[in-house]
């Protein structure tokens, strides 16, 4: 049995056959999953998504690309949504510093007033960390962030910055790049974090793991980043599944 804790099923690349990819995932043994909503429109779906499947659910917030579009309307929707019994966490949130739609400084105050109104409901967080780790940590330290804990979502950085993540109250998820050929750095990650600190995910429909590379992710392929962490550690994929999976239960508080 498999969590996939981050999955972007609710995405306009799954409209033809999202039923069929759910499908599929299920079959493959991921049981479980956290669909993201991001925006105005992936939130209503990832809504939608949770309350047709009992074992699928859902997180709210706002992605730091198109922090420069959420108004104080939206926030207050995220806080409103907060409180559906499949909402699990607020996010995905963060900072974005390879595309410049939106300003640093909007993106760091929208991320501040995401990581305060996780703090008001009291769920835990999903980060979006790219090429702005510093930022981050930084962030996160001066909010307080552990008071809720969440994940380090695809966690693409260095071994060096997991203890600081683990000490702030926070998971590492791995995806596909744990599988390339070409990434040392994500399998260095999956040898050192502790297997009571560690989730996996797919990002799908994006980031598909080795043999699909390049291709449309789903949610499916969450056994083939399980597969190779489980490779890397040297233990049967068996035992990392369960693991993985009540570290899901333990952050989402769910009860299965």
């Amino acid at each position: 049995m498999l969590f996939d804790t981050h999955v972007h099923v609710n995405a306009r690349q799954f409209m033809e056959d999202r039923d069929e990819v759910i499908q599929r995932a299920f079959d493959a043994g991921v049981t479980y999953m956290v669909v993201v909503g991001f925006d105005r429109e992936t939130i209503p779906l990832a809504i939608d998504i949770a309350e047709q499947y009992e074992t699928i659910y859902a997180a709210v917030g706002w992605h730091p690309v198109d922090a420069i579009d959420m108004t104080d309307a939206d926030l207050a929707w995220i806080e409103e949504l907060a409180s559906h019994p499949k909402v699990v966490a607020i996010g995905e949130m963060g900072l974005d510093y390879h595309w410049d739609k939106s300003p640093k400084d909007v993106q760091k105050a929208v991320f501040r007033k995401q990581i305060q109104l996780a703090k008001k409901v009291n769920m835990p967080i999903i980060i979006h960390n790219r090429e702005a780790t510093e930022d981050i940590i930084t962030i996160l330290q001066e909010e307080d962030a552990a008071q809720v804990g969440g994940i380090m979502h695809c966690y693409n950085d260095s071994a060096a910055y997991v203890q600081t993540c683990l000490d702030m109250n926070f998971y590492i998820s791995l995806g596909g790049p744990v599988t390339f050929k070409n990434a040392p750095l994500p399998k260095e990650v999956a040898a050192v974090v502790p297997l009571d600190r560690l989730l996996v995910e797919t990002d799908a429909p994006f980031l598909a793991p080795h043999p699909n590379r390049g291709k449309r992710n789903e949610p499916a392929y969450v056994k083939l980043v399980a597969e190779k962490i489980a490779e890397i550690r040297d233990v049967s994929l068996e035992e990392l599944s369960e693991k993985t999976t009540e570290n899901a239960f333990s952050l989402f508080r769910i009860k299965p």
